[in-house]
């Protein structure tokens, strides 16, 4: 369906003329006059407001009666009070209500100091109650959930973690128990509360009722520091707000942005931090040493890692990782083919598509917005399980059915091969309507039939007149997190940045893919590797679906198995000391989490985002682009990088539709390069 296209009308607010979007709710009106308005229930990401807790009880002339300012939308020429002695009147009243049975906990509760009921209770109650009698009490807290605890006496029944579960996530788990005074929040049957998007409920309470775990007395709102930063624990590339108390991550928020995230988190990005610090960090340089990894200097380590890197020359292989920056995937790109002459480096895991068809899919007119997923007439899954490969678009999936209609169809890649199945799918896509868009995995264009599945993948966008339509496109789940942004910055062996020919490069040999290099390094056609981000071993098949960060090397693991044994160096760029890491890395140089770094990444839908650091490294991690360039000095390449910044600035400069771009132009909410003057260089580069 079209976007919602708002008139601007304009009403009268505490005397004051106001211009704001027509049918806009009264609260969100009254802001556009910088009148503030109380809400408890309100929250506008939950869909239609309920009018629950009445604290937003305004006078508007003409009706006698106090209406609730959520749910009433703004009207041309409305003339509304928020300072009549009526309405202090009924918000004295309901702050009054509310607090009846609210335990006077703020000295111990963790919404001490960020709390909307504090905040409305100075600013809106009578500060005094007539009522002495006993407060109710529950046992508490409860586990909610593995993750969330739960004070029922706090609880002021706002009904809004009930709503998200029942209307946003739709895991229909929670729900209101009892009735009157004796209601409480409360799973159906009494389990636990286990569900991929639990944790938004943690921070969409207005009190203290629902907290984390995690985070529960660790930390109070006057010594903390909030600093905003991107996710990049799966493809989707949440904004979010990292808490941060002596230089460690105490919490995750969600940071909005409507056309990223709309506001959520999944749990795996709000609760995976304390990792962030954990015991399986690699916080200093390791080297074997009679079959054991052991600490040792920087200079010992960068001395080996050299060594060893030059003595196999063109011979060497690298894998980049998904939660590598471009910079850092760029930096390792001009140290493979300027520092080593070797151009045997791959970030796609699935295997190598032709340049053009890259090229092609990347056409700026074919790319479809996030947002696009809840505005389009209908929307085609291809090879996808939106919730395991990008968890938040399972949300913004559901939005756009519940409240818009959006057609929902799911295909597979033997369907898109087979005319007769495709051709069916045409019909479906075309009754819904002319807008669509078709969300597909990086494993549809996997293995030998990719090349072909890419063909039939822009031959149906051509059928459905995808290109440059509106709420229509093509939007591209990566295998890795910044997937995109790695081949953009030239990290395949057949590309050179900004998807153009090897040869501009200065090595005009096209490389091998992954599987290629494991296979040379088997048959002992390459002696080294350089694991960026990186193992080829690793396993998450023991965390639970909904919050699996699917490793896509997994498939690979037994022919990796032989290639690392058979390598005679393999130096790992690494976060965490796994497995694989652990049993065949000969050198291992620590580096940064998503927490700690500082660069850009590209968001599925083309969106350049900025990572920023919030905390100290661990240890003594050192960037990574400084990592690379003195490594990349000691080989014979000086790369000239002195800064991060100047990283950034060679990738800009690098790529052609880059081209101009500034950290500052990314700025806080990110910007996508399609819509820039030199989009069109994707297509002629």
């Amino acid at each position: 369906m079209p976007r919602p296209q708002a008139r601007t009308i304009t009403f009268t607010i505490d005397g004051l003329e106001v211009q704001a979007p027509e049918n806009a709710m009264l609260v969100d009106a009254a802001k556009h006059g910088d009148v503030e308005i109380p809400v408890f229930c309100y929250e506008p990401k939950l869909g239609q407001p309920v009018g629950a807790c009445r604290m937003c009880l305004v006078e508007i002339e003409g009706i006698p009666k106090l209406q609730t300012g959520c749910s009433t939308p703004v009207k041309d020429g409305m003339v509304v009070h928020t300072q009549s002695e009526r309405v202090k009147e009924a918000q004295n009243a309901v702050v009054e209500f509310l607090l009846i049975n609210h335990p006077l906990d703020c000295p111990v509760c963790d919404k001490g100091g960020e709390c909307p009921l504090q905040d409305i209770t100075f600013g809106w109650g009578k500060g005094t109650s007539r009522f002495i009698e006993p407060k109710r009490h529950f046992v508490k807290p409860l586990e909610l959930s593995p993750t969330i605890a739960i004070d029922r006496e706090r609880c002021i029944l706002c009904y809004r973690c009930v709503r998200f579960s029942q209307e946003i996530s739709e895991d229909y788990q929670l729900v209101l128990q009892e009735r009157g005074a004796h209601s409480y929040v409360s799973t159906f049957d009494g389990h636990p509360y286990v569900a991929p998007f639990s944790g938004n409920i943690v921070e969409l309470c207005p009190v203290g009722a629902l907290t984390s775990r995690a985070y529960r007395f660790r930390a109070r709102p006057w010594d903390i520091e909030d600093s905003g930063s991107v996710c990049t624990l799966c493809p989707a590339q949440c904004n979010v707000t990292l808490t941060v108390r002596d230089e460690r991550v105490m919490r995750v928020l969600a940071r909005q942005h409507p056309e990223v995230d709309d506001g959520w988190l999944c749990d795996r990005g709000r609760f995976a931090y304390p990792r962030l610090g954990g015991d399986e960090r690699v916080s200093e340089p390791l080297l074997r040493d009679g079959g054991e990894l052991r600490p040792v200097s920087w200079e010992r380590a960068l001395e080996e890692a050299a060594a060893g890197l030059k003595r196999a020359g063109a011979r060497t292989g690298a894998l980049v990782g998904g939660q590598a920056t471009n910079e850092e995937g760029f930096l390792l790109a001009r140290l493979m083919r300027e520092g080593l002459d070797s151009p045997h480096i791959d970030s796609r895991v699935a295997g190598t598509l032709p340049l053009e068809l890259q090229r092609e899919l990347g056409d700026p007119s074919l790319q479809a917005h996030v947002s696009d997923l809840e505005f389009a007439h209908a929307v085609l899954l291809l090879d996808t399980e939106p919730i395991e490969d990008a968890a938040i678009l399972d949300l913004r999936l559901r939005k756009g059915v519940r409240r818009h209609g959006m057609k929902l169809v799911r295909a597979s890649s033997e369907e898109l091969l087979n005319k007769q199945a495709a051709g069916e799918l045409v019909k479906t896509l075309k009754a819904a309507g002319e807008e669509i868009v078709v969300l597909w995995h990086e494993r549809l264009t996997a293995g030998p039939k990719g090349a072909e599945a890419a063909r039939a993948l822009l031959d149906l966008a051509t059928t459905l007149s995808l290109a440059g339509a509106e709420n229509s496109g093509l939007l591209e789940i990566p295998a890795q997190s910044n997937g995109r942004g790695l081949r953009e910055a030239g990290v395949l062996p057949n590309a050179s940045p900004g998807l153009g020919a090897p040869a501009d490069t200065g090595n005009a040999a096209e490389g091998l893919d992954a599987l290629g290099i494991a296979d040379a390094l088997i048959k002992g056609e390459l002696s080294a590797v350089y694991l960026l981000g990186v193992d080829p071993l690793e396993d998450s098949s023991s965390l639970p679906v909904w919050s699996r960060s699917h490793s896509p090397w997994e498939q690979q693991r037994p022919l990796w198995e032989q290639a690392l044994e058979r390598a005679s160096t393999v130096v790992a760029h690494a976060t965490f000391l796994t497995e694989g890491i652990r049993e065949h890395a000969n050198v291992v140089l620590p580096a940064g989490a998503y927490a700690e770094k500082e660069g850009t990444i590209v968001h599925p839908d083309g969106r350049i985002q900025r990572l920023r650091p919030a905390v100290a490294r661990l240890g003594s991690t050192r960037a990574e682009w400084q990592v690379l360039a003195e490594l990349a000095e000691r080989i014979g390449l000086d790369l000239e990088v002195r800064n991060g910044m100047a990283a950034s600035q060679q990738l800009f400069d690098a790529v052609p539709f880059y081209a101009g771009l500034t950290l500052e132009e990314i700025g806080g909410k990110g910007i996508r390069w399609a819509q820039r003057e030199t989009a069109a260089g994707v297509a002629s580069s």
